[in-house]
Formats: C-alpha cells, structure tokens, sequence
C-alpha cells in the first residue's frame, strides 16, 4: 500500500475508500474466472461504477454482429467430427489458438462425415506460412483485400457476377463449388483479425450456405476466460462488459462505459484493474488512483496506491472458466496449487470493508 508491505486486511480497507469516494470508479481488466467476475459486477454494483473488461475491443467487434444480424455457430468438437470441407478466413489464426489443427484433428477424416473422404481445407487471406502448415490450399488475399475477397466468394456460391477476374477469381470460384459441394462446411475465423462487416459477410455466407447443403461459423474466441466473462456479465445483467450502474440499474453503451475512454477523458476517477491470468497492464496514460490486483510479474505503468498480488486461475487454484474446446464452462484444476489469494476473495473482502451507506442498487 502506498509502497510499504501490510496486511491483506489493511490494503482492502485502502482500497475501500478510494473506491467508494470517487465519483465515478471503473472496474477494468476483468481477468479472472466466473466467481472473480461475479464479485467484481456485485462490486461495480455497489458503486454505483462500470466495468470494462481488457479484450473488449474484439469482444465487441464479434458481439455487435451477432446481435444485429444474427449467426449460426458450431463447435470445434463438431467440426472434428463431421466436416469435410473447411475454410479459415484471415491471418493469425494459429496466435489465435495455437492447438488449433491438434483440436480440429485436421490431419484425420472426420469420423461421422456423410462420405469417408479426406477432407479440403482451403484458406483466404492467411498469413505467411499458415496454409501450408495445416495443408490447406492457399487463397492469397491482403488484410485489405480480405473484405472484398470475402464479398466475392459470397457472389460466386449465389452465382452472381463480380468484378473479379484472372486466377483469384477462379480460385474463388472452385472455393464455391467447394463449400456447395460439402455435406457439413465450417467457417473458422477470429474477431481479432477481422473488422465488423467481414464479420458480417461471413455470417451472410454461410446463410446463404445453408439455403442448399449445412454449413456454419467457428469463431475463435479469445483466451483467459474473455468469453466466460461475458457469459457471466450475460447472466448478471443482461449485458457483455462496458456496462454501468450509475443511474442504479445495469446500461450498456460501447462508448460511454469504455474503460480507457472513461479514464483517458477524466470520467472516471478511481479504477479497479484485475489481470490474474497473465502480466497484462493498464495503456492508459491518465494517472488516477489506482488498485490493482495482478500477477506478481506486472510491470505498471504507475505506482498504484494499492496492489495486491494474486494467484492465476487454473494454476494456483481451482476456477471455473469457459473452455473453447468445447464451447461451454469447466473446471479447471489448480496445477500447481497456492495459498495466493484469489481474485474473488479479495474484491469480497474489499465490498465488505464498504462503509455501511454503500449498499447494492
């Protein structure tokens, strides 16, 4: 606290009253598992504050496409098993999810495909070296390319003209017939590559898709429990991050609850950072009064008035965490047990150290 060694006791009640005499405090970072994030919302609550959570940029980028127009998605386990032709869309994929051809089996037929075929794995826009890595065929397309390519290929499954033409065109053309062709065609991708309206176009594609043969998304969500926060912020308020309680129930609003916005413009004036599951630190340059519970490792833009270290879900303790591999929330063993504290006792034990006035809307 402050810089000196005290107890767990003393920094909470520290950070207590920092947080409860702000006008306007932010809860940012958000990494942690399901319990830290339920105390955490039950905090900002309290407070009367928003929370915010570090990969929200992307997080959003996918969120604000499914809610406006829609998606048909599958899992990574269904695709192993039943697709026969798939198509990865942008670059990164593999920095996305690095076990990614290990747990799509991509060098194995699929077991309960219609036809036990090998399957055509094609990929647009990739980069360097990433098509050949996982023996897919190559469809070369620049990051602002890829839009328009993905346009194009959406064109050619509905037979319509474009402008396209020499031997990209026809590659997208055979990609057609391809993805027409199959009995169970997948998309993969990640938000973290991709803008709003290719999000959109593949949605739109693999529609159009499914007029005549099955086809659906894998989206590559973003590790370290991102999308279990959202879940559990879902469940909690009916909203993902950048949600508010100023007015004493839940608002979302993508601009305004924007942690780094909040606090770069002087809206916020407290901030409560959570990063348990890796080193990252807050980019704001603003300085307010700060508390931050992170890996011991952190290297803070600032000294924060309060810090506490605390133990990674999954290693050090036992969590509950949303799995991509299967698309749904487990348990995830603590490998190499601790007694660093974890995030959720110590946001509980912060809210209790509130003064009596400061109670749930």
């Amino acid at each position: 606290m402050d810089g000196a060694a005290v107890s767990l006791e003393t920094a909470a009640a520290k950070a207590a009253r920092l947080l409860e005499t702000a006008q306007l405090p932010v809860i940012a970072g958000l990494g942690t598992d399901v319990a830290g994030t339920r105390a955490a919302i039950r905090l900002a609550e309290k407070l009367r504050g928003a929370y915010d959570h570090l990969a929200s940029d992307v997080l959003l980028r996918d969120i604000d496409v499914m809610r406006q127009a829609g998606r048909m998605v599958t899992t990574a386990n269904d695709v192993r098993l039943r697709a026969d032709c798939l198509l990865f869309i942008g670059p990164k994929l593999s920095e996305a999810w690095p076990d990614l051809a290990e747990r799509l089996d991509l060098s194995a037929r699929p077991r309960l495909a219609a036809e036990k075929a090998p399957r055509k794995i094609f990929w647009l826009g990739p980069g360097r070296g990433e098509a050949a890595a996982l023996g897919a065929t190559e469809i070369a397309a620049s990051p602002a390319a890829l839009p328009l390519a993905v346009a194009a290929l959406r064109a050619a499954v509905l037979d319509r003209k474009t402008r396209s033409d020499g031997s990209s065109a026809q590659k997208l053309k055979d990609l057609a017939a391809a993805l027409k062709a199959a009995h169970f065609g997948a998309v993969v991708w990640s938000a973290e590559s991709l803008d709003r309206l290719t999000i959109e176009m593949i949605g739109g594609l693999v529609f159009d898709l499914n007029q005549k043969t099955r086809c659906s998304n894998l989206p590559l969500v973003s590790g370290l429990n991102a999308y279990g926060v959202v879940q559990t912020s879902g469940w909690m308020t009916g909203f993902p991050p950048r949600t508010g309680f100023g007015r004493g129930y839940p608002e979302h609003d993508t601009w305004r609850f924007d942690a780094m916005r909040m606090i770069e413009a002087g809206e916020a004036d407290a901030a409560l950072w959570i990063s348990s599951y890796a080193t990252e630190a807050p980019k704001w340059k603003r300085q307010v009064p700060l508390i931050a519970l992170a890996q011991p490792q952190t290297r803070l833009p600032y000294a924060p008035q309060v810090r506490i270290d605390v133990g990674a879900p999954g290693r050090d303790h036992d969590a509950i965490e949303y799995s991509r591999d299967i698309a749904t929330f487990t348990l995830a063993k603590a490998t190499r047990a601790s007694n660093a504290p974890q995030v959720a006792e110590v946001v509980a034990l912060i809210d209790a150290k509130l003064a009596k006035g400061s109670e749930a809307c």
